[in-house]
């Protein structure tokens, strides 16, 4: 199967629009938009086949198309930024809260990425395990008693937030 004819499996089928058109359809897409270009420095329209196997889940070929672009060379690191912009008032006064990490990876193994994924994630295993986390089911991360634990134990990793609160007029 080509990049195109997978892309294209998932579309409707009309016989008079091409895959660009359609998909560009389907994800509501301006013609000038930068995203349409990403899409296609990515070469997912291209008539060349992913070279996967015949057994690949959808799921396992797309992970082959974006891997064939975004893999890390040898000497390259990945990185994070994050910038999050809080406003609210408080006792009558308009404040504003501005957290902001940039978190860099080791190498093409640990990459920030993968810490900034995987160590909550394992942070929060570890807490379930031990009791600190007792509530059952599963949660979203917007308790304070998983959240703050968790980032305060991201620093130890090298992960930070950096916060700067500031009244508004």
């Amino acid at each position: 199967m080509t990049k195109r004819e997978y892309i294209n499996s998932f579309l409707r089928y009309i016989s008079y629009d091409s895959v660009e058109l359609k998909l560009r359809h389907y994800l509501k897409i301006d013609q000038d938009d930068t995203i349409w270009e990403k899409l296609e420095w990515l070469g997912i329209f291209e008539n060349v086949p992913i070279n996967y196997g015949k057994d690949g889940t959808p799921a396992q070929l797309l992970q082959k198309i974006l891997m064939d672009k975004w893999s890390l060379e040898e000497e390259d690191k990945d990185m994070i930024v994050m910038w999050h912009k809080f406003g609210f008032i408080h006792d009558g006064k308009k404040k504003e809260i501005q957290s902001s990490m940039v978190y860099i990876g080791q190498n093409q193994i640990y990459t920030a990425m993968s810490d900034t994924v995987g160590l909550p994630v394992a942070i929060c295993a570890e807490m379930i395990l031990n009791g600190t986390i007792t509530i059952k089911g599963v949660q979203l991360p917007l308790k304070k008693e998983i959240y703050l634990p968790v980032l305060e134990k991201l620093v130890d990793y090298g992960v930070r937030f950096v916060e700067k609160e500031k009244e508004i007029s």
